[in-house]
């Protein structure tokens, strides 16, 4: 890894780290519930970011993905990856995640850089399939939609919205997360 990726790579965790600690670490928001019957092996996988509520640690990226995969050690490995078209690279943070309760509630603590950690709640899913999730984190400034697919249906896209409206996200923020072809913005102009 060369000085100027990983410059950007501290960046990132420095700033996930910072709003981690401002904001009040690993607690649910008051009024909100983790989902229950939870199974991590089911959750395990790649998940297409769909929209966010924006936040500095992913301002600026588009085709973010998180995928999770269970360790020997009964915790779960983490790894964020978005892609920096000011920049032309791809941006990723590794970490680790603990289950705040039982592995069977969808409220899990991540860490990117130890001992600094954030709340992660699976606040919203299709138990069905595990084909979508709504997920805060330790306050309402943190709001996450995610998909198996890039795509994600406009009907259950605003079904999850107006769940996270009646749960008090200022779902109005959200930003929708572009996949599909990447382009570099650079004084030359586009390329992808």
């Amino acid at each position: 890894m060369n000085n100027d990726a990983l410059s950007k790579s501290l960046r990132y965790l420095f700033s996930f780290l910072l709003v981690t600690l401002l904001g009040g670490c690993n607690q649910i928001p008051d009024g909100l519930e983790a989902v229950t019957s939870f199974d991590v092996q089911r959750y395990k996988g790649r998940w297409f970011e769909i929209m966010r509520l924006d936040n500095s640690f992913e301002r600026g990226l588009s085709h973010v993905t998180a995928t999770y995969d269970l360790r020997d050690d009964g915790t779960v490995s983490v790894l964020n990856r978005g892609f920096n078209g000011a920049n032309c690279e791809w941006e990723e943070a590794k970490g680790v995640a603990v289950f705040q309760q039982r592995k069977t509630v969808g409220s899990l603590s991540v860490s990117f850089f130890w001992p600094f950690s954030g709340g992660y709640h699976v606040i919203g899913l299709d138990r069905k399939n595990y084909h979508f999730a709504l997920v805060s984190g330790p306050s309402r400034e943190y709001l996450w939609i995610l998909s198996r697919e890039p795509v994600l249906a406009a009907d259950v896209r605003q079904k999850l919205i107006e769940e996270a409206r009646k749960l008090g996200f200022p779902v109005s923020e959200l930003v929708m997360v572009k996949h599909g072809d990447r382009h570099c913005r650079s004084l030359s102009g586009p390329r992808s």
